[in-house]
This record gives structure tokens, sequence and C-alpha cells, in this order.
């Protein structure tokens, strides 16, 4: 099954509840072994055969079970992977002109190949970092205007 096909995928009530109790187990784990810089993972019950796995790897684990419990599908691209325009403004959830115009402004890194423009996943999710934190200032600055206007 290639990326695309596994992207297209739809998951099953099953599929959902299974990640859904994994992911519980897999953030339980984590919250009691807050130190390990690395988790063993016994595979078919056989403790000598124990996998050694960073423990960043377990947390991003943790992540993908958290969205497919929310029936997500999900994708892992590399930070390093260059993507169309089609496939960033998806990503980003925007239209795909509207991304051609951050890109235009100078918003988003980008490097053309012939006349199509690829963007790096990385600048993309510097991009949105960027965005999110602008957000989260602004909603902020509401919620103190709407105090001190006596309105919350």
């Amino acid at each position: 099954m290639s990326s695309a096909e596994a992207a297209a995928e739809r998951l099953d009530a099953a599929q959902v509840h299974s990640a859904e109790v994994a992911m519980r187990r897999v953030k339980r784990y984590l919250a009691s072994h807050v130190d390990d810089s690395e988790v063993r993972v016994v595979v078919d019950g056989d403790p000598d055969g124990a996998l050694a796995v960073p423990r960043s790897a377990v947390e991003l684990l943790a992540k993908v079970l958290a969205h497919m419990a929310a029936g997500q599908t999900v994708s892992v691209v590399p930070a390093h992977a260059e993507l169309t325009t089609q496939q960033a403004a998806a990503m980003l959830n925007v239209s795909r002109p509207y991304l051609i115009g951050l890109l235009d402004a100078g918003e988003i890194e980008y490097r053309k190949v012939g006349t199509h423009r690829r963007v790096r996943v990385d600048s993309l999710l510097d991009y949105k970092r960027k965005d999110d934190q602008d957000r989260r200032e602004v909603a902020d600055e509401l919620t103190e205007l709407n105090r001190d206007m006596g309105l919350y």
C-alpha cells in the first residue's frame, strides 16, 4: 500500500477504539517513567527480545494514537521532505492561491523546480508554529480587552 493510499484510508470503529486504549496505556507509561531516555518494548511476550526505543519515538507514537483515537488518519512526513503547493495548502488547511500568496510574500520559504514551487515541511511547520503563536497572543489581548471593558 502506498503512503497516498494509507492516508486516504478511513479508520473504522475498532481501529479508533484500539488506538484509544493503546494511547491511554502509552501515556500512562510515559507519565510514570519521566526519567527514561528510552523505552523497552516487549514484542510477542518475549522479554529477551525486547526492543530499546528512544523516548521521543514513543512520544510521537502517543501523538499518532491520539489522532487515530479521534478518528483522524495520520501521515508521517520527514521534516526535510518537500511538498507541492497543493499538499502544503492541504497541510495548512488553506486554499492553494492563499498559500501561494504566503510564499510570494516571503512568509514561508520555498524553492522553484522549473516553474513549480516546492515547500519544505520544516519551513511550513515553522510558519504554522509562528502563526499559531500570533493567534494565541491576539486571543489573549482580546480576552484582556474584554476584561478591562467589563464584558468578560
